[in-house]
């Protein structure tokens, strides 16, 4: 069984030679067919009798145990699956149908060295196999074995340049790796290819990288084409928000959060960032309602943190610095809060406690740029 299975449900030169000769090969062969062709339909139950059919006549068919492999993933049940396909390997080892969905179901089911290990017993077989190299690129991606991933990806875009799934799989590689440039480069090469075709998932994979290289301006586009073809899009609409966010305008990002939240109205996090642009608005009453809204779902250390600066804004420096000090003991490696702690001090006269308030983070061994100017200032003043 060196190829997939065709239209027919079984592979070119198997049963039909033998059909006439034999009744029940006939039978087999009928039943195989129907089988696989109410998998391509959809009819799993009518294909799985059908399987269980051939297996009454041939405990060790392959193409019936294969079958019910398929059935069974294609109705989720990986783990099922596994043992219709662990069967026919211990009949037929080597038989790359049940190689194939063996792999795919690890996959599904997050065991992803165990996919590879599968993957690779296929490729001995057919090493050339484009689908099965993407995956097994895709898998070392999730176990985090960048060079292995890479060198994969690689070598499919020599069989095939421009291979999409190679082309995207480097995008995600390099984005996980933190290597967004990199990862730039791959997925315009996808804008490139198929410009208004593009999935939406590029565009926005797009946009993020901008996000988190700062370039914000140049990730609205990218969020703007994805909201064209999707407009409800959660992540279009994160990602513009969160570019005007970065720009610093508030009003702009704000629309995009309330869209988020007409549809989710309990999102705490989408709550907090709306509080936010109306704090930045200097819209103390709707900010503090937002962060209120998201208290109410559950605890948040970024809605108590906004309410506390709201009050330092309001000149409740004592309020703020009550508030900041119990969210350091909940989280004491969050260094916005020792700023915010700082600042009140300073506000308060105690040029020596915001110092302290500085030096205490420090002291956590956590080097932040943003805590060390801050210190540097004081520390000149």
């Amino acid at each position: 069984m060196s190829d997939l299975p065709n239209q027919d449900g079984f592979p070119k030169d198997q049963f039909p030679q033998r059909e006439a000769q034999n009744p029940e090969l006939a039978e087999i062969a009928d039943l195989s067919k129907r089988g696989y062709q109410c998998l391509k339909e959809n009819r799993i139950e009518e294909a799985e009798e059908c399987f269980a059919r051939i297996l009454e006549r041939d405990r060790e068919n392959n193409y019936a145990l294969v079958g019910l492999g398929d059935a069974a993933r294609k109705r989720g049940g990986y783990r099922d699956a596994v043992d219709h396909y662990k069967k026919c390997l211990v009949y037929h080892p080597g038989n790359n149908y049940a190689l194939f969905g063996l792999a795919d179901c690890y996959k599904a089911l997050n065991q992803y060295q165990k996919a590879i290990e599968i993957w690779e017993q296929y490729l001995l077989h057919d090493n050339k196999n484009i689908t099965v190299l993407t995956r097994v690129a895709d898998a070392y991606r999730k176990v985090r074995d960048f060079r292995k991933s890479k060198a994969i990806y690689l070598r499919v875009l020599e069989m095939e340049a421009d291979n999409p799934y190679a082309l995207i799989g480097l995008g995600h590689l390099h984005y996980d790796f933190k290597e967004y440039k990199d990862a730039l480069v791959y997925w315009q090469r996808m804008v490139q290819l198929q410009a208004e075709d593009v999935d939406i998932r590029v565009l926005t994979s797009i946009g993020n990288c901008y996000r988190k290289l700062k370039q914000f301006d140049s990730g609205v586009p990218y969020f703007e084409q994805a909201l064209g073809k999707e407009p409800e899009n959660f992540y279009a609409l994160f990602g513009l928000a969160d570019c005007y966010r970065g720009t610093a305008r508030p009003e702009q990002s704000l629309q995009f959060w309330n869209r988020i939240l007409a549809k989710d109205p309990r999102n705490k996090v989408i709550l907090t960032r709306g509080g936010d642009a109306y704090r930045a608005m200097g819209e103390y009453d709707a900010a503090a309602d937002y962060y209120q809204r998201a208290l109410n779902i559950e605890f948040d250390v970024y809605a108590v943190l906004g309410l506390a600066v709201i009050a330092r804004m309001q000149g409740k420096y004592q309020e703020a610095v009550v508030s900041l000090k119990k969210l350091i003991g909940n989280d004491p490696k969050n260094y916005r809060l020792y700023l915010e702690l700082s600042e009140c001090h300073v506000a308060l006269g105690d040029r020596q406690k915001a110092l302290e308030d500085l030096q205490d983070f420090q002291r956590l061994g956590i080097r932040n740029i943003y805590v060390q100017d801050a210190l540097a200032k004081l520390q000149r003043a």
